[in-house]
């Protein structure tokens, strides 16, 4: 089953086709609505279904990146997840995409959290229990589906399993602000907490390995630009921390796929992950000399990624 990336182009993600007759030549339905958070904050939601005659096997939850957001490139991904069976919904983070609140500014990753626990298990409470229902997160939005899986008491069930695509466990040393800005970043949070201060890489060129995918995702009319914000920043890196203290905590069946050339989210992070997790079911995979987004790599790489994710998916759905 090929990855729709491939139908892509250098400005569009449905390539030559509109939104609608993209939908329609991969058999899904789409649909999207607002939800409001615990703090007012209108949150923009998707989802997409497969269409008879293909069954629905599972359900799956999309969690995207930073600088980032459910539509452009990560919903190619949503709709490839559709098309093998699982009825997909992802969700805007608060200021990314078309959900409210100040711009790629998350100085508190629990809200992010309890919004997402909501959404999702709303979502899936409209399926049978019998299907089985997954959490897949793209670089923070791993950080995010390891955190909704350490939240236990907050979910209506457990999850069938995780899939953990170039997490941030770790920032990359090559990612991380020089010394001693590194040291002093909780002043910065505490005193100017939205000041885009943090310096780094350009991320797009830093994950993706295809120019004209790289192009592709810079192009996207949603996609956040500038340096993180001070408080933003900060809580990236206690999110690391905590995550480090808490691998052993992590029992549900787990994929990592990750670039072993990653420059932002470091691949000892998930190797210390798969180690360490209590985890009966796990399943790591680097890819050599592949960088942060793996959707970027060379078509005949995408389709062997997302095909053994696609795999491990399909075997732990009994209805398959």
């Amino acid at each position: 089953m090929v990855h729709p990336i491939a139908e892509a182009n250098r400005t569009s993600p449905f390539g030559l086709l509109t939104a609608s007759m993209f939908y329609a030549h991969h058999s899904v339905s789409h649909s999207s609505e607002y939800i409001v958070n615990a703090t007012g904050l209108k949150l923009f939601t998707q989802c997409w279904i497969p269409l008879p005659p293909t069954k629905i096997i599972g359900t799956l939850s999309v969690l995207h990146g930073f600088k980032d957001n459910s539509s452009w490139i990560a919903q190619l991904t949503s709709v490839h997840f559709a098309k093998a069976g699982y009825a997909t919904a992802a969700i805007d983070y608060q200021g990314h995409g078309d959900s409210e609140g100040l711009r790629d500014h998350i100085p508190d990753i629990n809200t992010v959290v309890n919004d997402c626990i909501s959404f999702f298990d709303s979502f899936r409470s409209k399926y049978s229990d019998v299907l089985p229902s997954f959490l897949y997160g793209e670089s923070l939005g791993g950080a995010i589906v390891l955190l909704m899986h350490l939240n236990k008491p907050q979910m209506i069930r457990p999850w069938n399993g995780l899939v953990l695509h170039g997490a941030m466990c770790s920032v990359s040393r090559k990612f991380m602000p020089p010394w001693p800005l590194e040291h002093l970043s909780f002043i910065a949070a505490k005193l100017i907490p939205t000041w885009k201060v943090v310096p780094t890489g350009p991320l797009a060129e830093m994950s993706y390995t295809e120019e004209w995918k790289r192009e592709l995702a810079m192009a996207s009319p949603k996609r956040g630009v500038g340096l993180p914000r001070a408080a933003t920043g900060y809580e990236f890196m206690r999110v690391c921390d905590e995550l480090q203290r808490r691998f052993e905590e992590v029992v549900a069946p787990i994929l990592i796929v990750h670039g072993g050339a990653d420059f932002i989210c470091d691949p000892n992070g998930v190797k210390e992950l798969y180690n360490r997790a209590g985890s009966k079911d796990k399943t790591i995979r680097v890819y050599d000399d592949m960088l942060h987004m793996l959707v970027g790599e060379s078509d005949e790489n995408v389709e062997m990624i997302f095909g053994e994710i696609v795999k491990w998916l399909q075997e732990r759905s009994p209805s398959n």
